[in-house]
């Protein structure tokens, strides 16, 4: 499977220039847990991230200050790039999945930007692996009930963690038909007749 079919598309970017808070609200409000930073051409510069914004210690401190600093000018908020991380692991729209999986896996990572041509399109997240994996064996028994029941409307189609249980066909030459059948579906790891 290749990454542009499970990716979120379009990513929900900011700018360097984009303040903290509207970063925080955005992360919330989109139930997201991290946006690519992307200068005035859409071309990825960085990425803020849940970790980059909590380990912001002045956001959570709400005592009273013992002493207030007065100022004649306009004090600037914080941006993104006062917190972003420059160093950006990507994987391509055309990589196959598994490169965004082993690339999660082997830098902690939860989220990663999806390019096309440099250009930021999406993003692929753990949640979208768990998603997809979640839903796997309800993929995988409707495909293989759809081809195995053109065959014999009559045989049962069960599927447990990859694994399709295949009940009715009694001859051997039916048998073999059911399992070759069953096995070419994307995802099957066994196939049981009974």
């Amino acid at each position: 499977m290749l990454i542009r079919d499970l990716m979120t598309t379009p990513a929900v970017t900011v700018t360097a220039q984009t303040p903290i808070g509207l970063a925080l609200r955005l992360l919330d409000d989109r139930k997201i847990t991290a946006m690519p930073v992307v200068d005035t051409a859409g071309i990825l510069v960085g990425i803020v991230s849940e970790a980059d914004l909590v380990q912001e210690e002045g956001l959570l401190d709400d005592r009273v200050p013992k002493a207030t600093v007065r100022t004649t000018t306009d004090t600037p908020a914080r941006r993104i790039a006062d917190v972003m991380s420059h160093l950006v692991a990507t994987v391509d729209v055309d990589d196959e999945l598994e490169v965004a999986i082993d690339l999660m896996w082997s830098t902690m990572v939860k989220s990663l930007p999806v390019l096309d041509h440099s250009r930021v399109i999406g993003m692929i997240s753990r949640s979208d692996v768990i998603h997809l994996l979640a839903g796997r064996d309800d993929r995988i028994r409707a495909e293989v009930r759809e081809i195995i029941q053109a065959e014999n409307p009559g045989w049962q189609v069960d599927v447990r963690d990859g694994v399709v249980t295949v009940t009715g066909p009694a001859d051997p030459r039916d048998r073999n038909l059911a399992d070759s059948l069953a096995g070419t579906v994307r995802g099957v790891i066994a196939v049981r007749i009974c």
